[in-house]
């Protein structure tokens, strides 16, 4: 693992919602868009996602004790911060940038029910 690798792992998702929540708010969109997006990757409902937020739970645990991975997250393609998302390496830092993928096509517009691959 990379130093950069362990310095995004150990970010609390308290740092990065908000800045999930402006960026899509920027645009139009709502939290609530956010929290879909959130819910649907890893099968935190709302309370689980308040919470882990609340706890300051880092980024590595967020993703790995998700409730439930969602399979489809797989469809998820298309390049993030000049990295093409599928061919990321490191399966942790992959489940990342799907969500930054994910982010990113809220504040473009996208449908949320294009965005969450339905």
């Amino acid at each position: 693992m990379t130093p950069a690798e362990q310095r995004i792992f150990g970010m609390p998702m308290a740092r990065l919602y908000p800045l999930y929540v402006a960026k899509v708010e920027r645009k139009g969109r709502s939290k609530t868009d956010v929290d879909a997006v959130l819910q649907w990757l890893t099968g935190h409902g709302p309370e689980g996602i308040a919470s882990e937020i609340e706890k300051g739970t880092q980024l590595e645990a967020f993703f790995r004790d998700a409730p439930a991975l969602n399979p489809a997250r797989t469809q998820i393609r298309g390049v993030v911060c000049g990295v093409r998302v599928e061919d990321v390496p490191h399966p942790l830092m992959q489940e990342v940038r799907r969500l930054d993928k994910l982010i990113d096509e809220l504040a473009k517009g996208r449908p949320l029910d294009q965005v969450l691959r339905r």
